[in-house]
């Protein structure tokens, strides 16, 4: 398809939400005959490549329900009830996959991830312009998540803070088990995106770290019989590069890190060792090898992990670690999270329609799938947009199609029940003590004034208050 496009001046658009208002720039107008097409790109360099896109408006034959009704948490009222456990659950419903509120609706996490109130310079000016204190932020900041139709939060949020709203999101906290044990022992420095460790490899089989979980699973305990949360992330992004086996085996020993990963080393060896006949020929390594020994290493942090959490908590469930390399390719890793998990996290990036992914991970898993982390960002927003893993596109409104062509697709999967879009606000480029994938980049529904990005807000609203009744309409 040949799109028909022209330029418009940009012009001030009244937000939809609040009273707030953004400075859109240019429109692109496409022609209505044939699939609807948008240019995307990944890194610095503009590709000219098209991506087909679906938006609810050209969906064909889907019409949008008036009738949504919503249970307290915001589950799919309309229907009987599931059994109500008092608290969410994962179920398979036919041949789709649900979480289950506390009040027995079928249910999805439509979350948002970073909500709070924001670092640097130019967010700290805006807020006292914008809002009294704290409290008038977090009630305002609500109500229009809300509004947009998102019912929940995800990583990174002020859930201390959120709790004290009149309206209560469903949230996610995140414990940070493996992370903060690499702090402890003063081995995890920040990397773009996550904590990083000595040759990429976490020190999951240290013999401390069951200790160090059990202790710091303590601090759910006030959480266990509060029905508003979905369930624990314990790990953002845990380092499992393709040859983590190699590295363990060719680990030297006369490095200063050595000393906390000795044990680690000699478990690799020995499992190495029972695979091949008792021989450990580092040139005999395998990619059946290497793939086996990263699940095996998933396996043990989940068994790990989730058995401290559950000891504690009981009522919740499991969400994992987030996955979000190589290992998503591996099967290995799924089935290990399969075992251990109530739903699987992935961070999702380099996808423009995940439908067939997310139906081969739930697969291998048996489990459903949560989206924890996608975005684009919009190169009229301003900013340089040199950071972070998320797809660029020209415009807010690409930025809208995207976010529907992508909840569309993981609808459509049958095996995803929520997703978490990254983030609540962009970044600040004067805010330089930042995670170094969050800098200079248009990764928020909001800019650092505050002001919500209309176009892309409206298309978020428009699929999340049509997201059950669509549903029914994959289904069918």
């Amino acid at each position: 398809m040949i799109e028909r496009a022209e330029k418009r001046p940009g012009r001030l658009i009244a937000g939809a939400l609040l009273g707030l208002s953004i400075l859109t720039s240019t429109a692109t107008v496409l022609a209505d005959e044939g699939p609807l097409m948008v240019e995307a790109w990944r890194g610095e360099t503009r590709s000219g490549r098209q991506y087909e896109t679906r938006v609810v408006d050209r969906l064909d034959g889907f019409r949008p329900a008036d009738d949504v009704k919503l249970s307290r948490f915001g589950g799919w009222a309309n229907g009987p009830p599931r059994e109500a456990t008092g608290f969410f659950h994962a179920e398979k419903v036919g041949d789709r996959w649900w979480l289950i509120d506390p009040d027995g609706y079928r249910f999805l996490h439509m979350a948002v991830n970073s909500v709070g109130i924001q670092r640097g310079p130019q967010f700290k000016a805006a807020f006292r312009e914008k809002y009294t204190d704290d409290l008038d932020w977090a009630a305002k900041t609500l109500t229009m998540l809300a509004k947009t139709g998102f019912n929940g939060t995800g990583s990174w949020t002020d859930d201390d803070l959120l709790k004290q709203a009149p309206r209560r999101p469903v949230y996610t906290p995140k414990l940070s088990m493996l992370s903060e044990f690499g702090r402890s022992l003063k081995i995890a420095e920040m990397v773009p995106g996550h904590w990083g460790y000595p040759h990429s490899l976490a020190p999951i089989f240290h013999p401390d770290f069951e200790a160090f979980c059990n202790e710091r699973a303590k601090a759910v305990a006030d959480l266990r019989d509060d029905p508003y949360v979905l369930g624990y992330f314990s790990d953002n992004e845990i380092q499992l590069p393709r040859d983590t086996l190699d590295r363990n085996l060719k680990f030297a020993t006369d490095e200063p890190a050595y000393t906390h990963y000795a044990h680690q080393v000699e478990v690799a060896n020995d499992w190495f060792r029972r695979r091949h006949g008792g021989r450990l020929d580092l040139d005999a390594i395998t990619d059946d090898d290497r793939q086996a020994w990263v699940g095996y290493t998933i396996d043990r942090y989940y068994t790990v992990v989730g058995r401290a959490i559950r000891q504690v908590d009981p009522n919740h469930m499991y969400l994992g670690s987030r996955l979000y390399g190589s290992e998503k390719s591996n099967p290995a890793v799924w089935q290990a999270a399969g075992k251990h998990l109530d739903v699987i996290a992935a961070n999702i990036y380099g996808v423009w329609t995940p439908t067939e992914q997310v139906r081969q991970w739930a697969a291998w898993a048996g489990k459903p799938v949560i989206a924890t982390e996608w975005y684009a960002k919009g190169q009229d927003s301003g900013m340089k947009n040199i950071t972070g893993a998320g797809w660029t596109v020209a415009t807010q409104q690409d930025r809208g199609r995207f976010y529907q062509n992508f909840t569309l697709g993981l609808l459509e999967s049958g095996a995803c029940v929520g997703w978490h879009w990254f983030k609540y606000a962009d970044n600040d480029p004067m805010d330089t003590s930042s995670d170094p994938s969050n800098r200079d980049s248009n990764k928020g529904m909001l800019n650092y004034r505050y002001e919500p990005y209309t176009p892309l807000l409206d298309a978020m609203r428009e699929l999340n208050t049509q997201a059950y009744p669509l549903t029914e309409f994959f289904s069918q």
